[in-house]
């Protein structure tokens, strides 16, 4: 945005425009939380269920439908690659190695995860599409192709919106049956 004459509040805005930047910082809260704090709300086993399927996602859509769009280099590819590649990857480490049980999906007490927990997990994508479509409405930016109506017309928009919610919330169930398998297999 240097390049073409932007300072760092518009360069700001639009960093903050992107799904993968706000759920890298989501991570970095509940990391945090999970390692300072580990019977906090913010490291609650809900929280960290909406947290990984957030993140595993970012890693996953980046690789299907957005990593052919841009060539970084330098920096921007290390920043890429943490983003898209490291982090997902180690925080689903992480997860997955977490103890299971020591409090319900809000906090401390004996957890059990339900499939209410997955309609949890579909605020951080839910809200995303709302944010981003007020911001490209407001400023006619969208930080993905495949939410940018003016591009791809109501109809596609909408099977887009569907699809994607779809993803999530399977995304969603399948790390609870994961969820789980993890708690049978540790106790």
């Amino acid at each position: 945005m240097a390049a073409v004459g932007q300072g760092f509040a518009p360069a700001l805005w639009r960093f903050l425009g992107y799904f993968t930047v706000l759920t890298n910082l989501l991570v970095a809260v509940v990391a945090t939380a999970f390692a300072l704090r580990p019977l906090s709300r913010l490291a609650a086993p809900r929280v960290r269920l909406v947290a990984v399927m957030s993140i595993v996602l970012v890693g996953v859509i980046y690789a299907l439908l957005l990593r052919n769009v841009w060539k970084p280099e330098g920096w921007q590819l290390v920043a890429d690659r943490l983003l898209h590649q490291a982090v997902p990857v180690l925080f689903l480490a992480t997860w997955a190695l977490a103890a299971r049980g020591g409090g319900d999906a809000n906090g401390p007490g004996p957890v059990r995860l339900g499939v209410k927990d997955a309609a949890w997990a579909m605020a951080p994508p839910v809200l995303y599409l709302a944010y981003a479509l007020a911001r490209g409405e407001a400023d006619g930016w969208y930080a993905y192709w495949f939410l940018d109506p003016a591009k791809l017309g109501d109809g596609r928009m909408a099977l887009n919106t569907v699809m994607l919610a779809a993803v999530f919330l399977a995304t969603a169930l399948i790390f609870l049956g994961f969820d789980r398998l993890l708690a049978r297999r540790k106790s």
